[in-house]
């Protein structure tokens, strides 16, 4: 505690405030007490000026002392009764989770875009709130919006709205889903500079629970090899990781065709104007390179070495020429231990019609003894299959171990042929020969190759998006059918997404997906007689993480109403 004195031009007024830290280091104060006047304390503590001030700071020791004493005997007591049941109705469970995606959801300032939604469609009901229970709800317990609405009602903070106004509000997010986006770019600069000097790009799709095709919901090739009509989402992610944009398009589209709008709107709406365009090979065309080498964009994408025509290919199969990344010392890497761990390269100019690129390769003596003993097991799989007599091959899957079943029909003289399967010795020889071998191209012609390949290895990220919002954000199977609404379902997945991934790189990525998540879920209240709140987590090292990164603390042994309402009020500042 500490005096606190202001002049104004007709008075001098005296405080009792006390400092104290915020969550982001700096320190403020706030008023405990008002003294009064200088006027009005000389009537009663003068008759100088000095003696005011020489009462005024034994208040202050007074109150220091007061405050000593009551922070040390914060002893609550509170009855319970054995023979009393328990009221009807009566909530004793509560949610805390979503305090730790709360306090990033308000510093990503989506109160705000919520606040023009609501002055440009003029609906009544709260939107933040709704938008806010949604996402908390896909992170803690994802399900169905009706469900999510149950969930909500579980929270400390109870829904105000009713479960029609959750879908009323899903009409107008998938409406604005292209603006939510963009003013979520901007204000993620409120939480730091963006790495979106990298833009990594992919595609996936999601099934729906229908048998027949409506509207974009389209039979197509679905990644869980699933007979259900699908929907197709383009995602661009930045180098830490963080989603920056996505959209939509019918599951039997080409997902090629469907980059170049979505750049062009991250071009507009975001930006973003200078960015190393990184992707797999099926999105990395000869198009699309072309469009990323022009004003100040560049790619780095993968190449396929089974598509290089036959000059380049027998290059890149030559094992002479490599390099040790870490210093260029040459080696010969037929003579390379199966154990060694480092990463070997080789490039060269790799001119099309259009671009002059740069084919980097590169070989990694562990990566192909994991190959080699991947294709062993699956030879003898395929063995068995021969001795069982059930060669039937799998054209869905690339890793079918029928693809090294040879046939061959063996006629007997005046019969009809019989066919002969055995193990096709040329195949698996011919798969062997690309062990351990990866290849890039970029026309980044200048550039350091272990720079360009740090890049590359970062396209790990953007396939763990994917699998964070279908496995453990439940982005499918969909089950609504209106497209609009659609769009909503999958903005709330992709913002879910966006807030959890700054959580983990506000924990330095220091704990696993499932930790978090299984943390955030585990961080439950027990209302005990309306008097306040009783934790029911563990305490541990990941929870004093969440309090540390989140300004606030939930991990007392007891903690009342007040103090509560204090702790969601701090997990709502916009810092």
């Amino acid at each position: 505690m500490n005096l606190h004195i202001t002049k104004s031009k007709n008075a001098e007024s005296f405080y009792i405030a006390k400092s104290f830290a915020k969550p982001n280091g700096s320190t403020s104060s706030k008023i405990i007490r008002k003294l009064g006047t200088l006027e009005q304390l000389l009537v009663e503590h003068g008759p100088t000026r000095d003696d005011v001030i020489a009462w005024a700071k034994n208040e202050v020791r007074i109150e220091t002392e007061r405050y000593k004493k009551e922070k040390e005997a914060q002893t609550v007591l509170i009855p319970f009764h054995a023979d009393r049941q328990l009221d009807y109705g009566g909530q004793v469970f509560y949610r805390g989770g979503y305090l730790f995606i709360q306090s990033l959801y308000y510093q990503l300032r989506m109160n705000k875009i919520c606040r023009k939604l609501k002055l440009k469609h003029k609906f009544k009901y709260d939107i933040n709130e709704i938008l806010a229970d949604l996402i908390y709800a896909r992170v803690l317990e994802p399900a169905s919006k009706r469900s999510s609405f149950k969930t909500a009602s579980e929270f400390l903070e109870k829904p105000s709205y009713e479960l029609h106004d959750v879908y009323r509000a899903l009409d107008v997010l998938g409406s604005e889903c292209d603006l939510i986006q963009a003013e979520v770019y901007k204000n993620s600069h409120f939480l730091g500079s963006r790495n979106d000097k990298v833009l990594y790009y992919d595609c996936s799709n999601y099934y729906f629970e229908i048998e027949q095709e409506d509207g974009s919901k389209k039979y197509g090739k679905s990644k869980e090899h699933r007979p259900n009509p699908i929907m197709q989402m383009g995602l661009f992610m930045d180098g830490d990781g963080i989603p920056l944009a996505f959209s939509l398009f019918s599951g039997n589209a080409n997902e090629q065709t469907y980059l170049k709008p979505l750049e062009q709107k991250v071009l507009r709406d975001f930006g973003c104007h200078k960015f190393i365009y990184c992707s797999d090979a099926g999105l990395g065309s000869e198009s699309i390179r072309f469009y990323n080498h022009t004003a100040e964009r560049s790619f780095i994408v993968t190449q396929s070495i089974k598509k290089l025509k036959k000059e380049e290919k027998e290059w890149v199969l030559n094992s002479q020429g490599f390099k040790r990344v870490s210093d260029n010392k040459p080696v010969d890497i037929t003579k390379l231990d199966p154990d060694d761990k480092g990463l070997y390269y080789k490039d060269e100019p790799y001119i099309t019609k259009r671009i002059d690129q740069r084919l980097i390769v590169t070989y990694s003596p562990k990566y192909a003894a994991y190959q080699k003993a991947i294709r062993e097991r699956q030879v003898d799989r395929a063995q068995k299959m021969i001795d069982s007599g059930t060669t039937k091959k799998n054209r869905k899957n690339p890793n079918d171990p029928a693809r090294f079943i040879g046939a061959e029909a063996v006629t007997k003289e005046g019969e009809v042929a019989d066919i002969h399967h055995y193990l096709d010795g040329n195949k698996i020889n011919e798969e062997s020969m690309y062990d351990g071998l990866y290849a890039v191209c970029t026309d980044l012609l200048d550039d350091n190759v272990e720079d360009i390949l740090k890049v590359s290895e970062g396209r790990w990220q953007i396939e763990e998006c994917f699998r964070i919002m279908k496995t453990d954000f439940a982005a499918r199977p969909v089950y609504l059918q209106d497209e609009n609404r659609i769009r909503a379902h999958f903005l709330i997945c992709f913002l879910a997404l966006t807030l959890y991934r700054y959580l983990e790189k506000k924990l330095d990525y220091k704990y696993t997906c499932e930790e978090i998540l299984n943390t955030l879920k585990a961080m439950n209240f027990a209302d005990l007689q309306e008097q306040g709140f009783m934790p029911l987590y563990n305490r541990e090292s990941i929870t004093d993480d969440l309090h540390e990164v989140s300004g606030f603390r939930t991990d007392y042994q007891f903690i009342t109403k007040s103090k509560m309402k204090t702790i969601q009020k701090l997990s709502k500042e916009q810092e």
